[in-house]
């Protein structure tokens, strides 16, 4: 929780689905994709229904990343091999391909959550700003760079770098040693109640829920933001 009248002197915040609109940017990399490499022609007949598939695909994938069950490289093609397997298409090269299409565009777009950088603006005078993600390295600082959001932040731990990912208590343990900083005067802020919030809770920061789609909180009492700019209210 979220004392009203404590001082913080360091915010960390996630980078995917809190300040860089992952849905709408991984969506027009989709697109992209579609179009280059005409799989129309390959009797998947809209962008929706590969979607659908893929969509399933990644999420179990990703799940299985975070829990150190598969490596990147066999994430990154084989959602597109398994997506492709549902539409008939036996082409593990073509899966190949289309991974690092996507890992090499997607980061080049630019789709921010509302008010992204005027809470940015905001904080940056009051507090040292740091981001902690489980994303990609070879992506996140270009993720950051296209966006404008790098001189916002003091540096950005990966999980690669920590060597463990969120919600392991080694990722925040490493972020916060990295800044100088004790759990009890900072701030988590994240879009994932477990990975992002609970997770910096367990080590003993504080966190911020940021849900902008005012999903259900599963029993979960933390603080809640639907827009950024609510951080005003509170830091």
């Amino acid at each position: 929780m979220i004392d009203s009248n404590k001082k913080y002197k360091h915010i960390f915040f996630d980078l995917d689905m809190t300040l860089w609109d992952f849905e709408t940017n991984a969506r027009e990399a989709y697109s992209d994709i579609y179009t280059k490499f005409e799989l129309n022609n390959r009797g998947i007949s809209s962008i929706e229904k590969f979607l659908k598939f893929y969509l399933v695909h990644n999420d179990k994938l990703w799940d299985q990343y975070r829990k150190g069950e598969i490596e990147k490289e066999f994430l990154r093609s084989r959602r597109f091999e398994l997506t492709l397997l549902d539409f008939g298409i036996n082409d593990p090269l073509l899966a190949e391909d289309i991974g690092m299409e996507y890992i090499t565009i997607s980061p080049l777009k630019t789709n921010l959550f509302p008010n992204a950088h005027e809470i940015l603006n905001y904080l940056k005078p009051k507090y040292p700003l740091y981001i902690i993600t489980n994303g990609f390295e070879e992506v996140q600082f270009t993720k950051l760079k296209y966006s404008k959001l790098d001189d916002y932040f003091q540096f950005v731990v990966t999980s690669e770098e920590a060597g463990c990912k969120k919600p392991d208590a080694g990722i925040f343990e490493f972020a916060l040693q990295k800044a100088g900083a004790t759990a009890g005067e900072s701030l988590m802020i994240g879009d994932d109640q477990e990975v992002d919030v609970a997770g910096a809770i367990k080590v003993g920061m504080d966190g911020i829920f940021f849900n902008p789609k005012k999903v259900s909180c599963n029993g979960f009492s933390h603080v809640e933001i639907n827009n950024l700019i609510e951080l005003k209210n509170r830091l």
